[in-house]
């Protein structure tokens, strides 16, 4: 018989919902994505290899680099978003920092 702590962690388990990618990927996607991680993982276990070169991965592993973009753009938006949102929280003062940031970015 399971001890109450093992039938506590048992039951909450059960009980945890598993949230699903807002897309549900393809078997074509998985096995692309499969494909890249493999060719990606065998590069970084070869021992002989003193530095990791992350263009050499790019350049040898086909779609990683497209793949890498997407991420990076789709990461980029869900950092505006917070940006966004925690503008009203911020004070007069560093409103007006980030103001003379984004004017000195912008040229």
């Amino acid at each position: 018989m399971a001890k109450k702590s093992e039938q506590t962690t048992e039951s909450a388990n059960k009980d945890k919902v598993v949230q699903l990618p807002d897309h549900q990927q393809t078997k074509d996607e998985t096995a692309e994505l499969t494909r890249m991680l493999a060719a990606v993982l065998d590069y970084l276990s070869d021992e002989t290899l003193e530095v990791i070169d992350i263009d050499y991965l790019f350049e040898n592993t086909e779609g990683l680099k497209d793949w890498w973009n997407h991420y990076q753009e789709n990461n980029r938006k869900k950092i505006e978003e917070e940006i966004k949102k925690s503008l009203g929280d911020l004070s007069l003062e560093d409103l007006q920092k980030i103001r003379e940031q984004i004017k000195k970015n912008n040229g």
